[in-house]
């Protein structure tokens, strides 16, 4: 201890900028240092107050002692369903906390050769290193810090549980003050934890550079390999970075010589300390460097496989609408990307891969039109699959690969398509995606209205072709019937007239029964059956009209599927049927993890009762025929998509759906395990002059059941 004193006495103050102790104050604040030394020394398990106003301060009694706890920022995981596939990871540091039984012991000592000799030996500040960086720095030496490595775990920790920029300024500038702070809370963490947790604890916050922060990131970021796996000679170059993670980067040009003569000092005092063998010692320093980094992608962009994409943005817009992780998109977005949840998703990687080959058996992904699959259980509204012929990625403004618009308007001002790069959420709505017109699938919503009201499925109509309804709408309508303002619809092909019941009409769907069958019934209630089964009405003026119980009466098209859909909505309403008229909120969801191993009670199955069990069933019955299956309670008499059920072999439900001018073919094909719904759309151009063909997207719908439901038990439908 006097040779302290004695540096204290013979102190030169000089204004060197970062150094230990600066200006006038430096001799003040030595006095202080010597008190609280001599208190760390001679009584490291009391309380240090008496002794450092002994030591000429009635300050250092008055420093905060305990240290808040706070977790540093970690990766949030996110896995399909079977809880193993990686799918993707959020982050604004990559960093994911290990154990300590999950590192090499070559870390453990690769960063006390590197940081602090002492480290085992001293109760949170070093004596003699504090002595030494005294007199060095205030005799022109080399910049000496004499922090621990508790003492920087500190400094760490003050940085990341400050909830102001000026907060996190003050924990790490370089002054006495600050310094003082730091032993003082050392000094109280050596009492509270133990060494290894304390170095767990600083290997799980350290910063390594490119992006890398913890041991866990810095062991993938240059090694690809868990920290557990590290040799001698990479836990000695990563300990190398800790300090300089910029300057000691063996990636870069600059920084490789560097990186690799301090690993080789680091290695020298693992030897030196008794960590490792001379031998060891020289077989690592023949170990090359790495010169390139395996930094992850970030976020859903970064996601390729078997159009993970779609699936991985569509998890990422329900989290950012979900309160419970905080009051606004943005504070959301930061608890995803600093959380470190373990999230398992309600992805089935089987379900998606069929999915994205049948697609790309029946279109590429430069055409102009879109084919959209979407895959729901029934009775959970776990979402098991979203696929297009879309990569979901940004397209480089700088080198763009997309193609100009098919939209005319859109072309003549340069302004390029979605194909065959997009991250619009084309599969799911949202952002700006309203929805396609998807035809005759919505004739199911009016189906189910008239059950509600009292009909059977036996329910007969005489068909008309064309039928004069008694909607009103524009005179100079093409749907107007003739000199009139009445809504006169026709039927997709010749000779579907005279008498159908539901099942005949669903089965080769007849516009000319369903329209006047929903105004036997309201149309106000037809629609409020489709609010009911989870049609979103995205766009405004049908938002409006749906919420409008008047003018909801008056919408005589509806039941030929005139409003905005997307195959996700029309998956899941079609699952609402096999799940006896239940409906469920479609989720992303299995599970979510807290970062302390907390089950999050979110994401879960919400049902509701949509319809009764018994309409649920007659609808189901009749929704047999449109896919070639027979119904149990009628006869179909013709199907719109007959290879379906051939072609799955199992029981199926469905229906087709056509716009006027084949602007939009629709095919939704369901078993009791699964229900996927498909479009052929034009995204970019709604009034496009192509003709959609159902060529396309019948086979990917029911290719993709067929695939999913090989192998399983047949399941029958339940009687009504």
């Amino acid at each position: 201890m006097p040779s302290l004193i004695a540096a204290a006495s013979l102190v030169r103050v000089k204004r060197r900028e970062h150094s230990l102790f600066t200006n006038a104050g430096s001799l003040l604040i030595c006095g202080l240092l010597a008190g609280v030394v001599v208190a760390a020394a001679s009584f490291p398990a009391v309380a240090m107050s008496g002794l450092a106003a002994k030591a000429g301060s009635e300050t250092f009694a008055e420093l905060p002692s305990q240290l808040k706890e706070q977790s540093a920022p970690q990766v949030t995981k996110v896995f399909a369903s079977d809880g193993k596939t990686l799918l993707s990871v959020f982050y604004d540091e990559f960093r994911s906390d290990v154990p300590m039984r999950e590192i090499s012991v070559n870390m453990q000592n690769a960063i006390v050769a590197a940081e602090d000799h002492e480290f085992y030996h001293h109760n949170g500040v070093d004596l003699k290193g504090v002595a030494r960086a005294f007199v060095n720095n205030n005799n022109g030496g080399d910049k000496q810090g004499a922090s621990t490595l508790t003492m920087q775990y500190v400094r760490m920790s003050l940085a990341y549980s400050a909830t102001t920029p000026q907060q996190a300024v003050d924990a790490t500038k370089d002054t006495p003050e600050r310094k003082i702070s730091e032993m003082k809370y050392a000094m109280q963490v050596e009492k509270q934890l133990t060494k290894k947790q304390i170095l767990e604890r600083y290997l799980n916050m350290a910063p390594f550079g490119n992006g890398a922060y913890g041991i866990y990131a810095g062991s993938q970021v240059y090694f690809k390999k868990k920290p557990k796996d590290l040799t001698v000679a990479e836990a000695a170059l990563l300990a190398g970075m800790v300090k300089a993670p910029t300057t000691n980067d063996p990636t870069t040009a600059d920084g490789r010589k560097r990186a690799t003569e301090r690993r080789d000092y680091i290695i020298d005092s693992m030897r030196g300390l008794g960590y490792i063998t001379a031998d060891q010692a020289a077989e690592a320093k023949k170990e090359d460097a790495p010169s390139k980094t395996n930094r992850p992608g970030n976020g859903c962009v970064s996601v390729a496989k078997n159009n993970w994409g779609f699936f991985c943005d569509y998890f990422y817009r329900w989290w950012l609408g979900q309160p419970t992780f905080g009051a606004n998109a943005y504070d959301r977005e930061r608890q995803l990307k600093s959380g470190g949840y373990h999230v398992v998703t309600s992805l089935d990687v089987d379900a998606q891969a069929d999915a994205h080959k049948e697609i790309s058996k029946q279109i590429k992904n430069t055409d102009k039109n879109a084919l959209l699959l979407a895959g729901v259980e029934p009775g959970t509204g776990r979402v098991r699959s979203l696929a297009a012929n879309r990569n979901f990625k940004l397209d480089d403004p700088a080198h763009p690969k997309n193609k100009i618009s098919s939209d005319p308007k859109k072309a003549a001002k340069d302004i390029r398509g979605t194909y065959p790069n997009t991250t619009n959420p084309l599969i799911t709505g949202g952002g700006g995606i309203n929805g396609y017109q998807a035809g005759s699938v919505f004739k199911m919503f009016t189906m189910v209205a008239a059950l509600e009201n009292g009909l059977g499925l036996d329910h007969t109509i005489d068909a008309k072709d064309p039928y004069k309804s008694g909607y009103i709408i524009d005179p100079s309508s093409d749907a107007a019937c003739q000199g009139t303002h009445f809504y006169c619809p026709t039927n997709a092909a010749k000779g579907e007239t005279g008498p159908f019941n539901m099942w005949t009409g669903f089965g080769k769907s007849v516009n000319t029964y369903f329209v006047p069958l929903q105004e036997e019934v309201g149309a106000e209630k037809v629609v409020d059956v489709a609010k009911r089964f989870g049609v979103q009405f995205r766009q405004q003026r049908e938002a409006n009209m749906a919420n409008n119980q008047q003018a909801a009466h008056q919408w005589g098209a509806f039941t030929l599927g005139v409003s905005a859909s997307t195959p996700l909505d029309i998956a899941n309403a079609y699952a609402t049927l096999a799940a006896d008229g239940k409906y469920c909120k479609p989720t992303p969801i299995e599970s979510i993890t807290s970062s302390d191993g907390k089950k999050l009670d979110i994401g879960q199955p919400q049902c509701t009762r949509a319809t009764s069990v018994d309409v649920a069933r007659k609808a189901l019955d009749a929704a047999r025929c449109p896919v070639g299956d027979q119904a149990q309670l009628g006869h179909c008499g013709g199907a719109t998509a007959p290879e379906a059920h051939s072609v799955v072999g199992h029981p199926v439900f469905g229906k087709t759906g056509t716009t006027d001018g084949d602007k939009t073919a629709a095919l939704v094909v369901g078993t009791r395990s699964l229900v996927v719904a498909g479009y052929l759309v034009n995204p970019d151009w709604a009034d496009h002059t192509d003709h959609m063909s159902h060529g396309i997207v019948n086979p990917a719908v029911y290719r993709t059941v067929a695939d999913y439901m090989k192998g399983k038990p047949k399941q029958q439908f339940k009687t009504p």
